[in-house]
C-alpha cells in the first residue's frame, strides 16, 4: 500500500512539474504576442492594474484548490463573497468610524460561518458537495438580497478609510496584491510543511486508505470548506473596497472563473493533485486574458469563447501529460 501511495505521489509531482513549466512558458509566449499587438500591455501601469484585478481571483483559487483536492467543489463562493461584502458595506456605512481591520475581520467571520455550514452539510451530513454548495449558493444569494433590500451600497455611503483598502499600499505594494502574496505564502507553508496539509492530499487521493491510517476525514473536509469560506469572506471585503459598491448580484457566476483558474493550474477534479504555485499561474493566465483581450478589441462574446477554449485545451494537455508520465514510469519499472 505504501509503495502504491508513493508511486502516485511521484506521478503527481512529475505531472505538476511538467504542467507548471509548460504553463509558465505559455504565459510568457502569450505576453510577448500580446505586446507585439498592443505595446501598452507590458507598461508598468497596465501590469499594476492587471495584478490588482487578479489578486481577488488568486485568493479565492487557493481555497478552491483545497476543496477540489479533497474531491469536492464549492459553487457558493460568489454568493459567500457577495454576502460578506454586503454585510461589511452596510456595517461601515452605518458605523463610518469602524477601524478597517475590524471591517476585514467581520467579512472573514461571515465567510467562515458560511463555510462552517457547508462543512456540516458535506462532512457530517454526507451530502454531495455539488448539491450542498449549489443549494447554499442560492440561500446565501437570497440572504444578500434580503439584507440589502435589493438595493446597492454606493461609494458615497462608504467611508474613505474603507475604500482606501484597495487603493492603499503596504511596503510599496498595492494592498490587494500584498494580501494575496501573504495568503499564498501562508498556504504554501500550510500545504507543504504541516501534517494537516499532507492529510488534505491523503483524503483526496484515497479517502478509505486515509481513514484506515487514522486520518479524520470529517475533520479535514470541515476544515477545507471553512478555509474556503474565510477566504471568500476576505475577498468580499476586498471586492467591495475595490469597486466601491456592494450589490446583491456581486460576483454572480464568479465561482466558475475560480474553478477555471484551478483547472488551468493543474488541480485535478478527481482530487489528490494540485499545487499552490500552479494555481497562482492559472489565476495569472486568466488575469492576462481578462486584461489583454479588451486591449486587443476582442468582442466580449469572443472573450468568453477564447477563455473556454483555453480551459478545454488545458484539460486535454493535463490528460496527455498524465498519460505520458505514467507510461514513462511504467517503462522504467520494466527496465
Amino acid at each position: 500500500m505504501a509503495e502504491k501511495i508513493l508511486e502516485r505521489t511521484t506521478i503527481s509531482i512529475s505531472i505538476a512539474k511538467y504542467r507548471e513549466v509548460g504553463l509558465l512558458g505559455f504565459i510568457v509566449i502569450l505576453a510577448v504576442l500580446i505586446q507585439l499587438r498592443n505595446p501598452s500591455f507590458l507598461t508598468l501601469d497596465n501590469l499594476r492594474d492587471m495584478l490588482t484585478n487578479t489578486a481577488i481571483l488568486s485568493i479565492l483559487a487557493v481555497g478552491m484548490m483545497l476543496v477540489i483536492v479533497t474531491r469536492g467543489i464549492d459553487l457558493s463562493v460568489g454568493a459567500t463573497l457577495a454576502l460578506s461584502g454586503m454585510i461589511t458595506a452596510l456595517t461601515v456605512s452605518s458605523y463610518p468610524d469602524l477601524p478597517v481591520f475590524m471591517a476585514i475581520l467581520l467579512g472573514i467571520l461571515v465567510g467562515i460561518i458560511c463555510g462552517n455550514v457547508l462543512g456540516v452539510l458535506v462532512a457530517k451530513a454526507g451530502i454531495l458537495p455539488i448539491i450542498a454548495t449549489l443549494a447554499m449558493m442560492n440561500v446565501y444569494r437570497g440572504l444578500t438580497f434580503m439584507i440589502s433590500g435589493g438595493q446597492w451600497v454606493s461609494a458615497n455611503e462608504m467611508p474613505a478609510s474603507f475604500k482606501s483598502i484597495a487603493t492603499g499600499s503596504i511596503l510599496g505594494i498595492n494592498t490587494l496584491v500584498f494580501i494575496a502574496i501573504m495568503v499564498y505564502v501562508i498556504f504554501y507553508y500550510f500545504v507543504n510543511h504541516t501534517r494537516t496539509g499532507r492529510q488534505i492530499y491523503a483524503v483526496g487521493s484515497n479517502p478509505e486508505s486515509a481513514k484506515v491510517s487514522g486520518i479524520n476525514n470529517t475533520k479535514i473536509l470541515f476544515l477545507v470548506y471553512t478555509i474556503m469560506g474565510g477566504l471568500a469572506g476576505l475577498s468580499g471585503v476586498l471586492w467591495v473596497s475595490k469597486f466601491a459598491s456592494a450589490q446583491p448580484d456581486t460576483a454572480m457566476g464568479y465561482e466558475l472563473t475560480v474553478i477555471a483558474a484551478c483547472v488551468l493550474g493543474g488541480v485535478s477534479i478527481a482530487g489528490g493533485t494540485g499545487k499552490i504555485s500552479g494555481v497562482l499561474l492559472g489565476a495569472l493566465l486568466l488575469g492576462i486574458l481578462n486584461n489583454a483581450l479588451p486591449l486587443l478589441n476582442v468582442s466580449p462574446f469572443w472573450q468568453m469563447a477564447i477563455q473556454g477554449a483555453i480551459i478545454l485545451v488545458a484539460v486535454l494537455v493535463n490528460a496527455l501529460v498524465k498519460r505520458g508520465v505514467e507510461r514513462n514510469n511504467l517503462m522504467r519499472r520494466k527496465i
